[in-house]
């Protein structure tokens, strides 16, 4: 088993970070390949809460190696952060953790960019941004010519980079940013920040390349931590409603660096209901009194933002194709706890789109906007199922909640999950 991979299937928000801590034991090495600081994982341990934004959920385990790869973009700010707030709790980050020279940084400008964009909308409805500067810096990894990464950080060049970027940023935002903002956009000041954010991050940096592809030579096992969720996805994703990175499973060798020939057990991620954060396409939400009741039972609000997140019945269709679009093994069902409160449960077995039946998810988000979800009525069960350890001690109708999901999704489960402790989950596998 040299990798296992940890991939959400809905729009993010799935509860990934507590299997990857779950797993991680596991493991030899966890690492985290895309995505940036709008990514938020809870990992809870007893009494102890932790929110990790770009550090892999593996780092509570000291013995085991934690990597960012190159597929994701960091905030040094918020990154330096999150290693000053796990160093206060008694956690020794530094000691287990390597962060990728080919990952990209996002810069002051970047953020600037984010917030002056984002006031335009597409089509009256926001696109959903954290506004961390998260696709611009994507935008520039891809455009190359005003790219940071974070091996720059230490070259003796890195002034003179520094402000030939800056000339450029200025006049391509002068049209949309403030005079405010333009101010912070100072080259010798952000040289000086660069400067003391190698001080910091530079003794972590390393070719995690290679390390990774040694690692899986020498026959350890490395457990690969998606962030966001498959419907996200840049390519295959609810499009433009979507983060900036492959957040799928087709992610996850370009973000890390891993040939897929090493990978032999994805493992996906799903609530037993759904919930989205931001604009876009939801075919099944709820804007009623259940979404709201879901909503306050599953403490349904962003853990970078703190938006609430829209709520609503699962939906099998869109679950179905992330899980093909991965390349599924397992199952892992999450937070079946929420759903003991509802007498009925609801799962959209397929679409109505323009008076016609289908059991598939459109590529256009106009498309799927016109889709009217198709459901089955399931018996709720209707008692708390926070202590339950085993399948067999669910009551039946939530077996047969189970058994309905990993039949409609055609993947069997592996994890069930009664809670967000470490102790309330089930292992099939």
């Amino acid at each position: 088993m040299p990798a296992t991979c940890v991939i959400g299937l809905q729009w993010g928000d799935e509860a990934k970070g507590k299997l990857v801590d779950l797993l991680a034991p596991r493991h030899d090495v966890v690492v985290r390949y895309q995505g940036g600081a709008n990514a938020g994982h809870t990992v809870v341990c007893g009494q102890e809460v932790y929110k990790l934004h770009h550090i892999p959920s593996g780092i509570l385990s000291p013995q085991i190696q934690n990597v960012i790869a190159p597929g994701v973009v960091i905030e040094p700010n918020m990154l330096i952060q999150e290693l000053s707030n796990l160093e206060r709790r008694g956690i020794h980050p530094r000691r287990n953790l390597m962060i990728s020279q080919r990952a990209h940084v996002v810069m002051p400008w970047h953020i600037l960019e984010d917030h002056a964009i984002n006031k335009t909308v597409v089509s009256g409805e926001s696109i959903g941004t954290t506004n961390r500067g998260i696709g611009p810096c994507y935008r520039d990894k891809v455009g190359r010519t005003h790219a940071v990464r974070m091996a720059d950080l230490v070259r003796p060049d890195l002034s003179a980079r520094i402000a030939e970027i800056v000339e450029a940023k200025r006049v391509l935002l002068s049209s949309i940013a403030s005079q405010e903002d333009m101010a912070d956009l100072n080259a010798d000041k952000i040289t000086d920040q660069c400067r003391q954010w190698a001080d910091t991050l530079g003794p972590m940096l390393a070719d995690t390349t290679y390390f990774l592809l040694d690692n899986l030579d020498a026959g350890r096992k490395l457990l690969m931590e998606g962030a966001q969720g498959s419907l996200l996805d840049i390519d295959h994703g609810t499009y433009p409603f979507v983060t900036s990175s492959n957040a799928s499973g087709v992610g996850v060798s370009s973000g890390s660096g891993v040939p897929a020939r090493w990978i032999d057990r994805v493992i996906g991620v799903a609530k037993a209901y759904s919930t989205r954060v931001g604009g876009g396409p939801f075919p099944t939400e709820l804007v009623d009194e259940t979404g709201q009741k879901i909503r306050e039972i599953g403490r349904e609000y962003g853990t970078t933002t703190g938006r609430p997140r829209r709520c609503g019945w699962f939906d099998a269709v869109a679950v179905r194709y992330t899980a093909r679009l991965s390349g599924v093994h397992y199952l892992s069902l999450m937070m079946l706890d929420v759903l003991s409160h509802f007498e009925k449960i609801n799962v959209c077995v397929a679409y109505e789109l323009d008076g016609e039946r289908t059991d598939r998810l459109p590529s256009e988000a106009d498309a799927i906007r016109r889709c009217k979800p198709i459901y089955e009525t399931l018996d709720g069960w209707m008692q708390d199922v926070s202590a339950v350890r085993s399948l067999e001690a669910f009551p039946a109708n939530a077996r047969r909640y189970i058994d309905r999901i990993s039949e409609l999704i055609s993947v069997p489960i592996g994890v069930l999950s009664v809670g967000p402790d470490r102790e309330q989950t089930i292992f099939l596998i």
